[in-house]
C-alpha cells in the first residue's frame, strides 16, 4: 500500500507536449517535402507524353514503354538499399547526391537527341527519386514528436499520393501547349534550387557508423524487386502479343529470389546483420498498414493509367480533357492532406480510415458502370471521389505504420514502404491494363467496335478492383486506432520518442 501511495504521489514524468516544431526542424522537413514532391511528380509525368516521344524519336510502343519500366526498375533496385545507406552516410550527403543526380538526369532528358540518351536520363532521375522518400520519412520520424506527426504526415501524403496522381494531369496540360521536352525544362530549375537550398540548410541527424554492406543481399534484392516489377509491367504487352518471352518468367524468378531474400534477411537479423530488417513485420500496426497501403497503391497507379486510356480511346477525349478530368482529384488530395493530418491528430485513425475505405469502394463500384456513352462529368466525379478517399487513407496509414516501430528500424521501415509502393504500383498497372487488354480483345473478336471493346475491358478491370476494395474495408477494421497505439507507447514509457529531442549534427 505504501508503494502504491508513493507511486500515486510521484507519477511517471510525461514527455512535454510540443505544439510547434522548432524553426530549424520545420525548414529541413519543408525542403525535403518540396524535393520529394518534384521527384515523385516526375515518376508519372511521361505517361501521357509517350505518343509524342515515340513520334519524335521514331520508336515503337514496345521500346517507348521502357522509359517507365526502367524508371521503376531503378527505383526498385535502389530503395531497398536505403536502410543501409542511411546508417552509413549523413542525411546531408545523401540529399545533395540525390538532388544533384536528379538534376543531371533532368538536363540530359531535356537535351536528349536519341532514345538511348533519354533512357539514361530516366535512370538518373529514378536514382535521385529513390533516395528521397526513405530519407524524408526517417528524418520526419526523428524530428517530429508523436503529437505533431499526423499533420506532418499529411504533407508527406501530398508527396506520396498527390504527386504521382498529378503527374498525368500536369503532363496533359503542358503538352497541350508545349512539346515533351518542356516536361524536363520546367522541372530543371526547381530541381537545381532544391539541390542548392537543401545543401545549405539540411543537417544530419545522429551518428553514422561504418555499417558493413552485405553485397549478396543487395544482388538478391535487385533481382527480386526488378524481376517482379519487370514481369508485372510486361503482362499487358504479353496480352497484345508484343513481348519476346512470357512475363511469367521474370515474375516467377523475382518471386523465387524474393523468398530466398526474405529467408536470408530473417537469418541475418538474428545476428544483427540484416541488410533489410524484416523483423519489423512483427509490429502488427506496421504490417496491417503496409497491406492497406499496398492495396491503395494498386488503385492509385492502376486507375491513374486506366482512366486516361479509357477517356481517350473509348470516349474520344483529348489529352487536355484528360488532364482536366484527373486534375480536380489530384488537387483535392493536395489541399486536403494537411487538413487530414490535423484530423488524424485530433480524432485518430479509425474514424478516417473506415469511411474512406467505403468511399474508395463506392467510387470503384461506380466505375464498373463506365461504358462507351459515359459522360465527362460522370468520369470526373467518380475519379475525384476515388482520389479524395485515397487521400483520407494515405495520411493515417503512413502515420500508423511507423507509430510503433523502434527507432533503430526507422530507416528499414521507410525503405520497405518505398519498395512496396513501387511493386504494388506496378502490380496495379499490370492488373488493370492486362484485364483491359484481354477483355478488349475478346470483345473485338465478338464483333464490338474499338470504343466498345475498350469500354468492355474497363468494366472488367474495375470489377476486379471493386471486389478487391471489399478486402480493404475489412482490413481497416482490423487495424488498431492510433489513439490506442499512442496510449500503449505512453504506458510502456515510450511516449518521449526520439523526435522529442533529436540529436542534430551538421556534416
Amino acid at each position: 500500500m505504501a508503494q502504491q501511495n508513493s507511486a500515486e504521489a510521484n507519477p511517471p514524468a510525461q514527455a512535454p507536449v510540443i505544439e510547434k516544431l522548432p524553426h530549424s526542424s520545420f525548414v529541413i522537413i519543408a525542403i525535403l517535402l518540396g524535393a520529394a514532391f518534384v521527384t515523385n511528380l516526375n515518376e508519372t509525368i511521361l505517361g501521357v507524353a509517350l505518343p509524342q516521344i515515340m513520334a519524335d524519336l521514331n520508336i515503337q510502343p514496345s521500346t517507348g514503354q521502357w522509359l517507365n519500366t526502367a524508371f521503376l526498375l531503378t527505383m526498385a533496385t535502389i530503395i531497398p538499399t536505403m536502410g543501409w545507406l542511411q546508417l552509413r552516410f549523413s542525411t546531408r550527403r545523401l540529399y545533395i547526391w540525390a538532388t544533384a543526380i536528379f538534376s543531371v538526369g533532368t538536363l540530359v532528358g531535356a537535351l536528349a537527341p536519341s532514345f538511348e540518351v533519354l533512357l539514361t536520363a530516366r535512370i538518373l532521375q529514378a536514382s535521385g527519386t529513390a533516395v528521397m522518400f526513405p530519407l524524408m520519412v526517417t528524418t520526419m520520424m526523428v524530428l517530429v514528436p508523436q503529437n505533431l506527426r499526423g499533420r506532418v504526415m499529411g504533407n508527406i501524403g501530398i508527396v506520396m499520393s498527390v504527386a504521382p496522381a498529378l503527374g498525368p494531369a500536369v503532363s496533359g496540360l503542358i503538352l497541350n501547349f508545349l512539346g515533351w521536352r518542356w516536361l524536363f525544362w520546367l522541372i530543371l530549375p526547381i530541381a537545381l534550387f532544391a539541390c542548392v537550398a537543401g545543401g545549405r540548410k539540411i543537417v544530419s541527424l545522429g551518428d553514422h557508423a561504418k555499417a558493413k554492406l552485405d553485397v549478396f543481399s543487395v544482388i538478391l534484392s535487385a533481382v527480386a524487386f526488378s524481376g517482379l516489377i519487370y514481369g508485372l509491367s510486361s503482362f499487358a504487352e504479353a496480352a497484345r502479343g508484343t513481348v519476346q518471352f512470357s512475363p511469367w518468367i521474370p515474375t516467377l524468378i523475382g518471386a523465387a529470389v524474393m523468398v530466398y531474400f526474405v529467408l536470408r534477411q530473417l537469418r541475418l537479423a538474428k545476428e544483427g546483420k540484416a541488410f533489410l530488417d524484416l523483423t519489423i513485420f512483427k509490429v502488427k500496426s506496421y504490417a496491417v498498414s503496409l497491406g492497406l497501403m499496398a492495396i491503395a497503391m494498386v488503385y492509385l497507379f492502376g486507375v491513374g493509367i486506366l482512366v486516361p486510356i479509357y477517356v481517350q480511346q473509348s470516349l474520344g477525349m483529348t489529352p487536355l480533357e484528360t488532364g482536366l478530368i484527373l486534375l480536380p482529384g489530384g488537387l483535392a488530395m493536395g489541399l486536403l492532406s494537411p487538413v487530414i493530418g490535423r484530423l488524424f491528430d485530433k480524432i485518430g485513425s479509425r474514424k478516417l480510415l473506415i469511411p474512406s475505405s467505403f468511399g474508395v469502394s463506392l467510387a470503384i463500384w461506380y466505375m464498373t458502370t463506365f461504358g462507351a456513352q459515359t459522360t465527362f462529368v460522370e468520369v470526373l466525379i467518380a475519379n475525384s471521389i476515388l482520389m479524395i478517399s485515397l487521400g483520407f487513407m494515405f495520411t493515417p496509414l503512413f502515420s500508423v505504420s511507423m507509430m510503433r516501430v523502434p527507432m533503430h528500424q526507422y530507416s528499414h521501415g521507410s525503405s520497405i514502404t518505398g519498395a512496396t509502393q513501387q511493386v504494388f504500383g506496378a502490380a496495379g498497372t499490370a492488373l488493370f491494363v492486362t484485364i483491359l487488354t484481354i477483355q478488349g480483345l475478346a470483345a473485338t473478336k465478338a464483333g464490338a467496335d474499338a470504343q466498345e471493346s475498350v469500354a468492355a475491358g474497363v468494366h472488367s478491370a474495375f470489377l476486379v478492383g471493386a471486389i478487391l476494395s471489399l478486402i480493404a474495408i475489412a482490413m481497416t477494421f482490423w487495424l488498431e486506432d492510433s489513439k490506442k497505439l499512442i496510449a500503449q507507447a505512453a504506458a510502456e514509457g515510450n511516449s518521449a520518442m526520439p523526435g522529442d529531442a533529436p540529436s542534430v549534427a551538421a556534416h
